[in-house]
């Protein structure tokens, strides 16, 4: 890669990315750069070797990296494709890099209702348009009207809502293009209920989650008609630990680093929990985390 001097943003190599993961785990990225704004990182993209693997990162919450490490260019998203604004009556405008507790509360701040449990997800716009992000009830595409992504071409497309078929945690569209921003559909209504709601859903997910400990988030997808946590909790599989990787024994759909655990680490527990739920019950759970293979020449 031949990369020009037109680029504003920062490189950094051989970064670790257990600094830029929720869990706190995961090797160093050959190379990771966070971009000045959209515009650099569209020049960054139409500069990079098509055969680049790529790796986007906002939060690092649902992501499971390798002790290896990622062997391309890791894109860091958060704090730097930040831009948030009122568009009209009903709709906001927000980059990928938005945290979705901020785009939650700036909703709430305009009287526009409807994505307050957005509050409670520990990741930025970007991660839960392209997971369907949800909690309480709530989903990300439920809201979303249009969105513009970006391709390794370095080209930017504006696409509407129906060009994407949303699922449970998953979304299908057109291959080989990341989120850029999107513009969300809302309903007006009372910003002071809305913020008193996410008040009273930070105090239940505080009550109920293992939050200010090193976690992803939940590890699996519900399966249907049960939940995950159910599950595991009645296996008796909270507190069950592999290095310093445990299932917490607040909610059990949450594996939290109690201190240096590896990937690998959390791996083998995944995989022990799968086995156990399995060899028990029948039922196959689906980790919704994403893993990064981390395949080093």
């Amino acid at each position: 890669m031949g990369c020009g001097e037109s680029l504003r943003g920062e490189w950094r190599y051989e970064e670790p990315l257990s600094r830029h993961t929720s869990w706190r785990v995961g090797g160093p990225a050959r190379r990771l750069y966070r971009p000045a704004d959209a515009e650099d990182l569209i020049a960054l993209m139409r500069q990079l070797d098509p055969d680049e693997p790529l790796l986007w990162l906002g939060l690092g919450s649902n992501l499971l990296v390798d002790d290896t490490g990622f062997p391309g260019t890791v894109i860091l998203t958060q704090g730097t494709l930040n831009a948030l604004e009122r568009r009209g009556e009903t709709c906001l405008y927000a980059e990928a890099g938005v945290s979705s507790a901020k785009l939650a509360r700036f909703a709430a701040h305009h009287d526009l209702t409807g994505i307050e449990f957005l509050a409670g997800i520990p990741g930025t716009l970007g991660g839960a348009l392209a997971m369907n992000a949800g909690a309480w009830g709530g989903e990300t595409w439920n809201f979303v009207r249009r969105v513009w992504t970006l391709d390794r071409q370095g080209q930017v497309r504006e696409r509407v809502a129906t060009d994407y078929v949303p699922g449970y945690r998953e979304v299908q569209g057109p291959a080989g293009e990341w989120f850029l921003a999107a513009e969300l559909e809302l309903a007006p209504g009372d910003g002071a209920a809305s913020l008193a709601r996410i008040r009273a859903l930070l105090d239940q997910r505080a009550a109920t989650q293992p939050v200010g400990q090193p976690s992803c988030g939940s590890v699996f997808r519900n399966p249907p008609g049960d939940h995950a946590a159910r599950l595991i909790d009645a296996l008796g599989l909270k507190g069950a630990r592999i290095g310093g990787a445990e299932v917490s024994d607040k909610h059990a759909n949450f594996i939290i680093n109690r201190g240096g655990a590896t990937a690998t680490d959390i791996t083998r527990l995944i995989n022990h929990i799968c086995e156990t739920v399995e060899r028990r019950t029948g039922i196959r759970l689906v980790p919704e985390v994403r893993r990064i293979a981390g395949e080093r020449p």
